[in-house]
């Protein structure tokens, strides 16, 4: 692998008067060694990056960073501005700016470098040496960690000071996001106010034999996160380190970055005397810290002021204040674990609409695979045994081996118990991205209710918010400390249940089920120009974010209704067009690459010729490269073309009993002929509003022009480095 860093990716007299001119400018480097293959595409993923959280650092250092699929390999660029760039630092402009790229799937020990180079910022001998660096030769081994030739114009006495990035990737990887500042001493307390706490007052568990009667320095463990997991994450880290030294405070620090993170020994948890989580995501398995006084703030404030926190836990633990988690004291009561939905789409600060929708799409996202396997299944048994196999008796009583029929209805059988579990699923998921494993229990016990009141898809819904707010409340309660133990697995669950058991069977249950009738009953009566006109709507709404919450609220809707046993034929219409719809964009972007080669790099040409598949399947983030690249140009033309394959869809009657499958289920369509009709026109029209929209600006970089020889537009550019298509 090439250096992450060169000469070429050096600019000791950066003129960008902006972070935007900036970026461009450092990009345009990496772009020039092949290190990046869309200019506009890796900008658009550094700047949603950027909107995330400002990457200015006190001190005079930019870092905009970002992991991005138009990254070939790990590198960095630098900058130098005798101006100074606004870069959204509380101290001022930067003079030093990092841009740091990763690709979108860089492995361990590549994250690892970059981190410690992270690390490095905090150097302040570090970043002198780089002001007074000479050259750019000298400037870009100084970051590498390599001895300058004499020549550079680095100051004597700072060579040694600065560490290697690359020595550092081993040992760092090794222990993955755990470091340890350790140092002596009891400085006074000062605690300070404006972090979010989130704390109760309350005494602590046991005597008072706080540090200072045991004879050791104050402990404290951190959480550091950011929502790239590259910079913030390891500078919070070895500020904070940085800190505790100079304090005289243990500081174990666990790092959760791109690179994975290892958790902390139980035994270094139970040991500390404070918690302080520096993070702007969610802090995973955030119950193994419950019960101990807790500073809870942004990253940048460990980068900062990091003695400020350190000094705001001690003087919490001073107090004797404990985190409300704590009174819970339920495993996994306070932050989802690693792989919940919430995890990976919360932010601090996001309002309740966006939670809301995080919510509901945790439960959409687990059920969406019963919907898949369930609905095929049945498809399958309607195909072999015809539409009367839901009448066949049960194959525990009747099965015959060499019987189609006995197959078919096997099939369907077995199908029809995986669509039985379509609505727990989706309340029990509901109530966990609210309130984590605690949901579980009471969430499928409220879509159990639901179907057993006939409240369906939108009692489901109900059952899964109600459970995430019931168990959200009683984690709330302060517990004594004796019956901590048996708050997950018996008192969460069982007040929980009976409550959801409650509200669903007398309270919510009726109305919401007379809801679910007349919203079926409407369904039922469409025809004419309403059917085509939702079937519009519905195509526009799966094009809308290709795999996203809209795109997912159509697909849900749809399948809501031939979740049953005898689905209506509107239902089955529905289907017909939200996949019909869902596989335009995917198909489009495949033939505009065919058609029209020269609009589109290598890497989009590349990932044309699995979007045949992935359309064909019925996978609508197919076409997510091609609109990440260019939204205002893929994701309306998409929009369109999804329309009007719904609208004539709907406008020919098509029907469809499974939820997923593409053209592979073409058999299981009704009107099959005219259905693919309507998906050709919809890719056509979105192929043309493309490949005219695409026409009228210049080629994209790393497109190759058709030559008077008549050279392919797809063969690959001599000049340019090609990443492998995922």
């Amino acid at each position: 692998m090439s250096e992450m860093i060169t000469a070429d990716l050096v600019d000791l007299d950066l003129s960008a008067d902006s972070k935007e001119a900036a970026a461009r400018a450092l990009a345009e480097r990496m772009v020039a060694l092949g290190r990046v293959t869309d200019l506009d595409g890796f900008l658009a993923d550094v700047a949603a990056r950027e909107a995330q959280m400002p990457t200015g650092l006190d001190g005079g250092i930019g870092i905009p960073h970002c992991r991005s699929e138009h990254v070939t390999e790990p590198t960095l660029a630098f900058g130098r501005s005798a101006a100074g760039i606004d870069f959204g630092a509380a101290d001022g402009p930067a003079d030093l700016i990092f841009l740091i790229a990763a690709p979108a799937g860089a492995d361990d020990a590549h994250l690892t470098i970059l981190s410690s180079l992270a690390r490095q910022l905090m150097n302040a001998e570090f970043t002198e040496a780089l002001r007074a660096a000479a050259d750019a030769g000298a400037a870009a081994a100084l970051i590498r960690g390599e001895e300058p030739d004499g020549t550079g114009g680095v100051p004597e006495g700072t060579e040694d000071s600065v560490d290697s990035v690359d020595s550092v990737a081993v040992p760092a990887a090794a222990s993955a996001g755990a470091a340890t500042g350790i140092a002596t001493g009891s400085p006074d307390v000062g605690p300070e106010e404006g972090s979010q706490n989130g704390t109760d007052d309350g005494p602590r568990n046991g005597p008072d034999d706080g540090p200072a009667e045991r004879g050791r320095p104050f402990r404290v463990v951190a959480v550091t996160s950011c929502p790239t997991g590259i910079a913030h994450t390891y500078m919070a880290a070895e500020s904070l380190e940085k800190a505790g030294r100079e304090a005289g405070v243990e500081v174990v620090v666990e790092t959760q970055g791109s690179a994975g993170f290892t958790r902390l020994d139980p035994a270094v948890i139970e040991a500390a005397d404070g918690v302080i989580f520096a993070h702007d995501v969610p802090v995973r398995d955030k119950d193994r810290f419950a019960g101990k006084p807790t500073v809870d703030t942004g990253v940048k404030a460990a980068i900062n002021r990091p003695g400020e926190l350190i000094d705001e836990v001690r003087g919490k633990a001073a107090r004797g204040e404990v985190t409300a988690a704590g009174a819970a004291g339920a495993a996994g009561t306070d932050g989802a674990s690693g792989t919940t939905p919430v995890e990976r789409g919360g932010k601090p600060g996001e309002g309740y609409g966006t939670k809301l929708r995080v919510w509901l799409m945790s439960g959409v996202s687990y059920m969406v695979p019963f919907v898949a396997a369930g609905g095929l299944l049945i498809a399958l048994g309607f195909a072999i045994g015809g539409y009367e196999i839901n009448k066949a008796p049960s194959v525990m009583d009747h099965f015959v081996w060499s019987q189609a029929d006995s197959w078919a209805a096997l099939l369907f059988q077995v199908g029809g118990v995986a669509f039985a579990f379509l609505v727990p699923v989706l309340a029990g998921y509901i109530a966990y991205g609210m309130a984590d494993r605690p949901g579980l229990v009471p969430g499928f016990v409220g879509g159990s209710i639901a179907l057993t009141v006939n409240a369906g898809f939108l009692g489901g819904l109900a059952a899964g918010l109600i459970s995430g707010a019931v168990v959200m409340a009683i984690q709330r309660v302060r517990i004594p400390a004796a019956l901590r133990g048996i708050m997950p697995v018996v008192v969460i669950p069982l007040i929980s249940s009976a409550v959801v058991g409650l509200l669903m069977f007398v309270v919510i249950g009726k109305p919401i089920a007379s809801a679910q009738k007349a919203m079926t009953d409407w369904l039922s009566g469409l025809s004419g120009a309403n059917a085509v006109l939702l079937g519009a709507l519905l195509g526009l709404m799966m094009c809308f974010d290709l795999g996203g919450p809209v795109n997912k609220v159509a697909y849900a809707f749809a399948t809501a209704g031939i979740a049953v046993a005898d689905p209506s034929d509107s239902a089955m219409k529905i289907m017909a067009a939200v996949m019909a719809a869902g596989m335009v964009p995917p198909l489009a972007m495949a033939l505009a690459t065919t058609v029209r080669g020269k609009l589109f790099n290598a890497a989009e040409r590349e990932n044309g010729k699995a979007a045949w598949v992935l359309g064909a399947s019925f996978i609508s983030e197919g076409a997510i490269p091609f609109a990440a690249a260019d939204p205002l140009r893929v994701i309306p033309s998409s929009m369109v073309g999804g329309a009007l394959t719904g609208a004539l869809s709907m406008a020919f009657g098509a029907t469809l009993r499974a939820p997923h499958g593409g053209i592979f289920v073409v058999p299981l369509i009704g009107n099959p002929l005219l259905y693919l009709v309507a998906i050709a026109a919809g890719v056509c029209v979105t192929t043309a509003l493309v490949i005219v929209l695409k026409g009228l600006r210049k080629p994209a970089p790393g497109a190759v022009a058709q030559g008077p020889g008549g050279t392919d537009p797809s063969a690959p550019s001599p000049e340019a480095k090609q990443p492998v298509a995922a």
